[in-house]
C-alpha cells in the first residue's frame, strides 16, 4: 500500500559536509518514514557535500546552486519543490530533541486552523540539554525562526516568495507581514525541541561579524520601509542607529561603524525594490501587530 507523503524536510547547506551529516544521522528516524521526503539545496559546496549526500543519502531529493545564490534563494527553490501539505525547514547544524516531532506538527495544525506557521522551541549549544521540559506554551507570535519552523503550504501559497534581494536575514519577518496582512496566524510550538549547535558567544569574534551586522541592519531596514506606516518610521530608523552608535560605535567598535555605513548605501541602492513590493500596514494593523508576542529564538531549560 502506498502512503501519501505529508511532510516534507528541507535543508540548505553551503561547505558545512560534517555539520549537515551529523543532523542528517540524527534524523534519519524521520527520514525513513513513507510519509516523509526529504530535499537538501546545496548552495555552491566546494567541500564534497553533493557528492556525500548522493552516496549516502539516495533517497534525499538533492538540488543544486552551481554558484552560491544565498539562504533566500535556496529557501525558495526547494519551497518550490514541495508537494506535501507541509514543510518542515531546518538548519544543516540543527536537529530534533523530540522524539515524535511530526505527530505533534499534525495534530498542532488541525486543532489551528488558522495557523500558517508553527516555529519551534530552539536550543543554542554545541551539547543537547540536560533537562528538556519547559512551562513554556503554545502562543501567538510575530514572527518565527528561519532554520526551524514548519509552514502550512496552503499558506505558503497565499503570500509572495521570500524576498531573495533580502539575501541573508529578514526573510522570516518578511513573510510574517505578508501573512498577517492575510490574516494568516504564527504560533510557537514549544512541545518541539531542537537542538541549534551553535556557540553564541563565538560567533561575535567570527570573521564575518561585519557583514552579518550589516546584512541584520539593512534587512531591518528594508522591513519598516515595506510595510511600517510612514509616519512611524524616521523614529524607528533614528532609534535603530543611535543603538548602534551606543552599544558598538562608541565604545570603539569601528567594524560596526562600517556595518552602519554600508547598510545606509544597501537601503538607498533598494528603493526602487522597496517601492515595488511594499505592502504597508494601516496605523490600526501596525498597532495589533506591535501587541503581538515577540519571536522566541532561544530558549534556556
Amino acid at each position: 500500500m502506498h502512503i501519501q507523503k505529508k511532510f516534507s524536510i528541507l535543508i540548505t547547506t553551503k561547505n558545512r559536509k560534517e555539520d549537515l551529516n551529523f543532523t542528517l544521522r540524527k534524523i534519519q528516524h524521520l527520514l525513513d518514514r513513507e510519509d516523509v521526503s526529504c530535499i537538501i539545496c546545496d548552495d555552491g559546496s566546494t567541500d564534497g557535500t553533493y557528492s556525500l549526500i548522493e552516496k549516502n543519502y539516495p533517497e534525499i531529493q538533492l538540488v543544486r546552486n552551481n554558484k552560491s545564490e544565498g539562504l533566500i534563494y535556496s529557501r525558495n527553490r526547494m519551497m518550490d519543490l514541495v508537494t506535501t501539505d507541509f514543510a518542515i525547514s531546518i538548519d544543516d547544524d540543527l536537529h530534533f530533541i523530540t522524539t515524535n516531532p511530526l505527530e505533534i506538527i499534525e495534530k498542532a495544525f488541525e486543532e489551528n486552523p488558522n495557523v500558517a506557521l508553527f516555529s519551534f522551541r530552539i536550543y543554542w549549544s554545541l551539547q543537547e540539554p540536560e533537562i528538556t521540559t519547559s512551562d513554556d506554551v503554545l502562543h501567538q507570535m510575530k514572527s518565527f525562526a528561519g532554520g526551524a519552523n514548519v509552514w502550512r503550504m496552503s499558506a505558503w501559497r497565499d503570500v509572495p516568495d521570500y524576498p531573495e534581494w533580502f539575501v541573508f536575514y529578514g526573510e522570516e519577518d518578511f513573510a510574517s507581514f505578508q501573512l498577517f496582512k492575510k490574516q494568516w496566524k504564527i504560533y510557537y510550538l514549544p512541545e518541539v525541541l531542537v537542538n541549534h549547535r551553535v556557540d553564541l558567544k563565538s560567533r561575535k569574534k567570527n570573521a564575518d561579524y561585519s557583514l552579518r551586522l550589516r546584512r541584520s541592519l539593512r534587512s531591518g531596514w528594508y522591513l519598516y520601509f515595506l510595510f511600517y506606516p510612514l509616519k512611524v518610521i524616521p523614529k524607528k530608523i533614528t532609534y535603530s542607529v543611535w543603538m548602534q552608535l551606543k552599544l558598538r560605535v562608541f565604545k570603539g567598535d569601528f567594524k560596526a561603524l562600517k556595518a552602519l555605513f554600508l547598510a545606509t548605501i544597501d537601503l538607498i541602492l533598494a528603493f526602487p525594490k522597496i517601492i515595488k513590493n511594499s505592502n504597508r500596514l494601516s496605523i490600526r494593523e501596525y498597532k495589533i501587530y506591535q501587541e503581538q508576542e515577540d519571536t522566541k529564538l532561544y530558549w534556556k531549560p
